[in-house]
């Protein structure tokens, strides 16, 4: 085993989002040896008193393309397009490389849970009683490569719903009853929603963000625009739009007015001249610690950021409609943008020179960190498998000294409980889990379950153009009936039947199927194709401890690594929300005079019965809960800045931080609280250097 000595400020496990997002902001500060604070490096001018801050990120996927110089980054994404142009399926990670060295779990791998048997194809090992749907990619930039970029902002009660509706969930092989209120509400987190907007990009209109709370706009959003203006609606969402208009529908609830709203979105349009100058996220030195606040940088306006390869490109939105899973030109946003603001820092004379100080190491996968008992129980070390080539399984066992650096664990809601469950340490009251004394690592899995509707509207609409989504219908977003059942966002998609029927080719294969030929096939696939119409209902999950990620040693990958155990299921609290949302889904289908061809069959692999009637779901990746933050150490893994309770040295970020789901795309309000976790990582990193 090779044990590495060259000492690092901070480790970062993970170049998605969370993890991209902490490199560049740390690497935006320097420590003013003479102040003994951390300084942004915009204020630092050529001062000889600063000290620069050491990264080291892992990388589970290849080398190829990692460091971002353009040549290379632009050979690697446009293969991972060719690749997409080449295959059939066309799920989420299809243009990527699902390596067997660093396997990824992929929708096409998920079949019926078999008692007593895990299901055993792919990645994932389901052992039910239901298939978790979703899937995550190990690719650097992570699944913000086939991402939607559908942004919305958490609701305020999304963050106390045990406050709100005495939502409670039960601690660990217990009956007790703990709460599900986030440590932290949204009012908080507002500042740090405009900063990973600006860092995002987000476009939108904030005046026609229409919600149910009862909060004024004003107060949600305050004083505020979005970077960029609104990406237009498509024709479909406008004639929905005209067909709902002043109407609701009637849930077991009561009455619920329909409330249609532009989506705001993570891909360029045009910027919007309200926002005024390109902005700064920097650290002011207070008291307690350190503020990150939103700063005006009054060099210039603020621009679309366009691919990693070429700033000129993928500047605004083409409508490729192939956003999942990828967009060819990068208008829509991924890590990989942020990840090279880390890694290429602006010169004394405006030049992008490669940064020294911050090192990619890809091909290494983590799966075990080391404790210091003798040190407040620090990290001391973390443990990989590096493999050495594409084709080999070969791996180098390597480990790193972490005993003066900070560890941060920024893989996704699978990977991050993986490591954590498997590294145990023996102590004299027994043997433990890092940063598992509550009993709470890999517990409370949780996703949106989409269940998708389809018709065809009675007059051509003409989906399989633009953005997957540009609407979203808001009205279940919260209400009084989340006491009863789920609350969900609705999205209008315009992708046709692709997801629940595979079109255009199903109906290709039908119309073939049915002796049509030329100028008849023709007119029946464009009769059919133009009208197409798909709801979607992304219906809130709440945690429970019973679903969750374990490892099992009899389960192991091509490494010798764990792979992820999987318990999950549903409850009543879901299902009725299922069955209330297509109740809504009738009631605007037949107020639009859609011809319903939805269809839910014992064949589907996730479907379920409620009041004798068959539903069935998809996942909506969006995979969150499993190292959920708290205000309390022994229900909760992290603190609300993401630092383990257990360990001095230690944070976790991304979605597996969430307390509870709520109906928005988590993507945004990750990104939010990683940024404040910055906060408290500086701190930390003032009192390391100054020793």
């Amino acid at each position: 085993m090779n044990q590495t000595s060259n000492k690092k400020d901070v480790i970062i496990v993970g170049t998605g989002i969370a993890g991209s997002l902490i490199a560049k902001l740390l690497s935006d500060h320097v420590f003013d040896v003479a102040k003994g604070k951390m300084i942004h490096r915009a204020d630092a001018g050529k001062s000889d008193h600063i000290r620069e801050i050491s990264i080291l990120m892992y990388e589970a996927g290849l080398e190829a393309g990692v460091e971002l110089d353009s040549v290379s980054s632009m050979t690697t994404y446009n293969e991972y397009i060719r690749t997409f142009y080449r295959e059939e399926a066309k799920v989420p990670n299809s243009p990527y490389p699902n390596l067997k060295q660093a396997p990824s779990p992929n929708v096409l791998d998920m079949e019926h849970i078999v008692q007593p048997y895990p299901d055993k194809k792919g990645y994932l090992v389901q052992f039910g009683p239901m298939p978790f749907a979703s899937d995550a990619i190990r690719v650097g930039g992570g699944t913000t490569l086939h991402w939607l970029g559908t942004t919305p902002r958490m609701l305020p009660n999304d963050f106390r719903l045990t406050e709100k509706y005495n939502i409670t969930t039960e601690k660990p092989d217990t009956k007790e009853k703990i709460s599900i209120n986030w440590p932290i509400d949204y009012d908080e987190l507002k500042p740090y929603y405009e900063m990973a907007e600006f860092e995002i990009g987000v476009s939108g209109e904030v005046s026609r963000q229409e919600y149910p709370i009862s909060e004024s706009r004003e107060k949600y959003y305050g004083d505020y625009v979005f970077p960029m203006e609104e990406i237009p609606q498509s024709y479909m969402d406008h004639k929905i739009i005209e067909g709902l208009k002043g109407t609701s529908v009637t849930l077991s609830s009561g009455d619920i007015p329909l409330l249609l709203v532009p989506s705001p979105q993570g891909r360029n349009s045009i910027p919007n001249p309200k926002y005024g100058k390109t902005k700064i996220i920097k650290a002011e030195s207070k008291e307690s610690g350190y503020k990150l606040v939103l700063d005006s940088s009054e060099k210039e306006e603020y621009k679309a950021l366009g691919s990693v390869w070429n700033p000129y490109m993928g500047e605004r939105c083409e409508g490729n409609a192939s956003c999942v899973p990828i967009c060819p030109v990068q208008a829509k946003y991924n890590a990989l943008k942020t990840l090279k603001k880390a890694l290429y820092k602006l010169n004394d004379n405006e030049n992008l020179i490669r940064n020294p100080y911050m090192q990619v190491q890809a091909q290494s996968i983590v799966y075990r960190l080391s404790v210091d008992q003798n040190d407040k129980d620090k990290i001391s070390k973390v443990h990989l498998r590096r493999y050495t080539s594409k084709e080999k399984t070969d791996f180098v066992e390597e480990s790193i000294d972490t005993s003066d650096a900070i560890v941060i664990l920024a893989a996704n809601a699978f990977e991050n409980p993986k490591i954590l469950l498997n590294s145990q340490y023996t102590t004299s009251n027994g043997v433990k889990t890092v940063a598992n004394s509550s009993d709470q690592v890999g517990r409370n899995l949780m996703d949106h379950m989409v269940m998708l509707t389809w018709g065809l509207f009675p007059e051509p609409v003409y989906p399989y153009r633009g953005p997957g989504s540009t609407t979203n219908i808001s009205s279940f977003r919260d209400g009084s009936f989340r006491s009863e059942f789920s609350a969900w966002i609705s999205p209008l998609d315009n992708w046709g039947w692709g997801w629940p029927a595979f079109s255009p080719g199903s109906d290709v294969a039908e119309f073939i199927g049915k002796g049509l030929f030329g100028a008849e096939l023709r007119k029946a696939l464009t009769n059919r194709l133009s009208k197409q119409v798909l709801f979607h209902f992304e219906i809130e999950q709440l945690p429970n401890p019973n679903n969750r990620v374990t490892i099992n040693d009899q389960y192991l990958d091509a490494l010798g690594i764990p792979r992820p155990v999987i318990h999950y299921e549903l409850t009543e609290y879901e299902m009725k929300a299922m069955e209330q949302a297509k109740k809504a889904s009738d009631q605007m289908f037949e107020r639009l005079h859609i011809e319903d061809f939805t269809k839910y069959t014992e064949a589907d692999k996730n479907s379920v019965i409620y009041n004798h009637k068959r539903y069935s779901y998809n996942g909506a990746g969006h995979i969150v809960g499993t190292h959920r933050m708290g205000a309390k150490a022994e229900e909760s893994v992290t603190n609300s800045y993401c630092k383990a309770w257990d360990h001095p040295n230690l944070y976790i970020v991304g979605a597996g931080n969430m307390t509870t789901l709520g109906t928005s795309n988590p993507t945004l309000t990750l990104s939010a609280f990683t940024i404040r976790s910055v906060e408290s990582i500086l701190a930390d990193l003032e009192i390391q250097l100054k020793k």
